[in-house]
């Protein structure tokens, strides 16, 4: 009885619609950013010149990060590489210099403000053709991944919990996606792979809820479907705010003390937990509802004969 009492009762498909709307706007300009403005791709996407050097001592990245953006490489990205005395630095591709010439000029650089001799490993480069090679197939592994989790959901609950269930997911890909176009973050291979844990993380959260719907639609003999809804998600309401709180203090660490390389990463985490959370709420179910889900459609299946086994047998 403590616990039925303490479970919160608020009306969340009272405010569908106003919901629906607004992330209707919210993805029409994340679209016209995403098509307009374009993505700010990193080097894993664009191409250019990977060089790895050695320092004697341990290597300050913060101190290495500073005479490149003096030499004006302002769009260096700088890491360790196997130790704290290797350091791998990743410049765009630039009209008119060789990739010689470009890691002359970065190696003088370093050389110049460092009391020791910097020596140069090695240096690559990466083409625009392996690039666009990365987008076509990052690109499929969202479809592919989307396809798969449609095809799960679709079996373990019912087609309109299914679209339901990829509405969500879609919602969560372009708004995350277009949060980078908007205000131009750098789009590498790392943030492609923070959007697609982005996706496992949503379907999660919305499948704890499908479930109790379901399980609801099931047990409540009176209600209309929204009440039901209303019902499950204040059921489920303290785990999905708990599992998303602990979530984003770890990201937000992350954010913090991870450094400049785990930041686009940390960053497209944050927006995904916080965005997902409120998809599974509104997005999924809105959409169930929308397509006019109801209890007959998760009712199970009478079979064949269950009132003849149930009468006593003729003498």
């Amino acid at each position: 009885m403590q616990l039925l009492a303490k479970m919160p009762q608020i009306n969340f498909m009272r405010y569908r619609k106003s919901a629906m709307r607004i992330s209707s706007v919210v993805l029409l300009v994340c679209l016209a950013a995403i098509v307009f403005r374009g993505l700010n791709l990193g080097i894993d996407f664009t191409g250019g010149t990977l060089i790895e050097v050695g320092y004697q001592s341990t290597a300050d990245l913060r101190l290495v990060r500073s005479e490149l953006e003096q030499a004006g490489f302002n769009d260096a990205v700088v890491q360790h590489f196997g130790s704290s005395k290797d350091v791998l630095v990743r410049i765009a591709p630039r009209e008119g210099i060789s990739n010689a010439e470009l890691s002359g000029q970065m190696l003088e650089a370093l050389n110049q403000s460092s009391e020791t001799a910097v020596e140069m490993r090695r240096v690559e480069f990466v083409g625009p053709q392996i690039g666009d090679e990365l987008v076509e197939k990052g690109g499929m592994a969202m479809l592919v991944a989307l396809a798969c989790i449609l095809i799960y959901v679709w079996i373990r609950f019912e087609k309109r919990f299914s679209l339901g269930a990829i509405a969500a997911l879609v919602h969560d890909v372009i708004f995350t996606i277009g949060m980078f176009a908007i205000f131009q973050l750098e789009f590498d291979l790392t943030i492609l792979a923070a959007v697609l844990a982005v996706i496992g993380y949503s379907l999660n959260d919305t499948i704890v809820v499908f479930d109790r719907v379901r399980e609801n639609f099931r047990l409540m003999r009176k209600g209309t479907p929204e009440d039901v809804i209303n019902k499950s998600i204040n059921q489920t309401l303290s785990r999905t705010l708990m599992t998303s709180l602990t979530t984003l203090v770890v990201l937000i660490a992350l954010f913090v003390f991870g450094g400049e390389l785990i930041h686009g990463f940390a960053t497209a985490l944050i927006i995904g937990v916080v965005i997902g959370t409120y998809s599974s709420i509104y997005v999924a179910t809105s959409a169930a509802l929308m397509l006019g889900v109801t209890k007959q459609d998760l009712m199970p299946p009478e079979k064949e004969g269950a009132e003849e086994e149930g009468m006593p047998p003729l003498l």
